[in-house]
């Protein structure tokens, strides 16, 4: 990848005020995740006598059915939600590049039987699925990461194969072959590296779908088990105080917004970088 596509990126972004927004605010929540034990309160301290007190400059976002710091709940569900996020979008990344690849460069038929695998997968609801593993292990950090990223690179893997089809037909690539390069001495010299900005951008909306999901899923019960926090238990624990204490709905619910909102300009910031067609003048 060369210097002028990441040019392209700094100039779309420094001329892009809501991209530079979107940027503060995942460097901002990034932050909070990371330094989340340095907050005032511990989120799992029970104490009925502060139960659903309003915000205030003691509790910044107030406290929960049970007494707890709605703060440092949110910064600690947060380090969970963006935890399982990114390392989803690894997951995810990691086999929808492998498969891409492989049926894009192969061809034949390998990437026939790829392909109808990829089809077969995405037919099924892949929720229904997250459920029912869900169900049947047990609910941690580990398994989610491993469970969400499984379901998602299918749209990936089809995004590479699509790439790396174009790519093993340009002249350093057919250059490559007709000196006598294996296979794998190609694909690692010369496909890998042009894709990476296609697995960058892809990666930027898979994290947000992957957080996504993961508040989805913890809304429904089915995510990590209290006494621990995230986005998505957050607001489910929130449905019954909705007219009585609001808060406990609107903080949760605006974090995930606002993260899968900038994780999807970010994203669409990547792609009009790296494709010189899309670049403003």
């Amino acid at each position: 990848m060369n210097r002028t596509k990441w040019s392209n990126v700094l100039h779309e972004l420094y001329h892009n005020k809501i991209g530079l927004v979107a940027v503060g605010i995942l460097f901002m929540f990034t932050l909070g995740a990371i330094f989340a034990f340095l907050a005032p309160h511990d989120p799992n301290k029970l104490n009925a006598l502060i139960r659903l007190q309003a915000p205030s400059g003691d509790h910044f976002f107030g406290t929960d059915d049970y007494g707890r710091d709605y703060f440092a709940r949110a910064l600690h569900g947060g380090r969970v939600s963006l935890l399982v996020g990114f390392f989803a979008m690894i997951v995810a990344t990691f086999i929808g590049v492998t498969i891409g690849v492989m049926a894009g460069y192969f061809g034949g038929k390998l990437d026939n039987i790829l392909m109808r695998l990829v089809e077969v997968i995405m037919s099924i609801p892949s929720f229904l699925i997250l459920l029912l593993l869900s169900i049947y292990l047990k609910p941690n950090i580990g398994n989610l990461i491993i469970i969400i990223g499984f379901l998602m690179w299918m749209n990936v893997s089809r995004i590479i194969r699509a790439e790396t089809m174009t790519l093993k037909e340009r002249e350093y690539v057919l250059y490559a072959k007709a000196s006598g390069q294996n296979s794998y001495g190609i694909i690692v010299k010369h496909i890998l590296p042009n894709l990476i900005p296609t697995i960058i951008v892809g990666a930027t909306n898979t994290i947000a779908s992957a957080i996504l999901m993961e508040s989805s899923l913890s809304f429904l019960g089915f995510g990590v088990q209290a006494p621990s926090a995230t986005w998505g238990s957050m607001l489910n624990n929130a449905q019954g105080y909705i007219a009585g204490a609001p808060y406990l709905a609107i903080f949760p619910g605006l974090l995930i917004f606002l993260t899968v909102l900038s994780f999807n300009i970010l994203g669409d910031i990547l792609r009009v970088g790296f494709e010189p067609k899309l670049v403003k003048k």
